[in-house]
């Protein structure tokens, strides 16, 4: 029987239900939208900071290092930091992501002036494929050649987050950044430029998803008789 009944003998207990369901909807409804917008807020505020966070100048050193890394993606940086080595910033420099093709005799073309360093105290590292992988071959480099100071050599768009992959696996070594700026990647007028503001956009979600997988993941360890053979290889 029903708890209430209109004139024409409608269920009302029935429709009250159905009321309250539609507005427990809305309010589903209205709160998702509300933590969307939230989302949206927040991404495009971590977005401005990070583009404020990008180097805009390369850096004065003030200080020099055991070692000198650069993370490979472009000739230029490869250059700068070869010529950091060249003035005594470091005792030894890594090459990190280079193509499995390339020779150390094919890299000193790019700076002839230097041969002399190249055959003496430069390491190329042939396995890193991304910026985890560079972090994780930095380490085992700078195990075996004692380092605990390091300057970091990559583009200023990318300085970030190799800084947190690099501190993540070396966080007993002084990290020292040496950010590349390019003419054609500046951020000064980045929203004029649609590819470099693509890019800085493309690069700041890499950056979330790195943080957020470094909470979530164990970091990278070498066990003990690994760095017994790096110790003396």
């Amino acid at each position: 029987m029903p708890l209430f009944s209109s004139p024409t003998g409608q269920d009302l207990g029935h429709g009250a239900l159905r009321g309250a369901g539609r507005c427990w909807m809305r309010r589903i409804a209205w709160s998702a939208a509300a933590a969307c917008a939230l989302a949206a807020v927040a991404v495009a505020a971590g977005f401005w900071w990070f583009v404020w966070s990008v180097p805009t100048d390369e850096v004065a050193l003030d200080r020099n290092a055991d070692g000198i890394v650069v993370l490979t993606g472009g000739s230029s940086r490869v250059v700068d930091a070869i010529e950091l080595l060249s003035e005594g910033r470091g005792k030894r420099l890594l090459i990190t992501g280079v193509h499995r093709a390339t020779t150390a005799r094919e890299i000193a073309r790019l700076v002839p002036a230097y041969g002399r360093l190249m055959a003496c105290c430069v390491d190329l590292d042939h396995s890193a494929l991304n910026t985890v992988g560079n972090a994780v071959e930095t380490k085992r480099w700078a195990f075996r050649r004692n380092i605990r100071s390091l300057i970091v050599v990559t583009s200023n768009y990318h300085m970030p987050r190799a800084m947190a992959e690099l501190a993540r696996q070396l966080p007993d070594v002084a990290l020292i950044p040496f950010p590349v700026v390019t003419d054609n990647i500046r951020t000064e007028r980045w929203w004029a430029n649609p590819p470099i503001a693509k890019l800085l956009m493309w690069e700041y979600l890499k950056y979330i998803v790195a943080q957020v997988r470094m909470r979530l993941e164990p970091a990278f360890a070498i066990d003990a008789a690994a760095e017994r053979r790096f110790a003396k290889s």
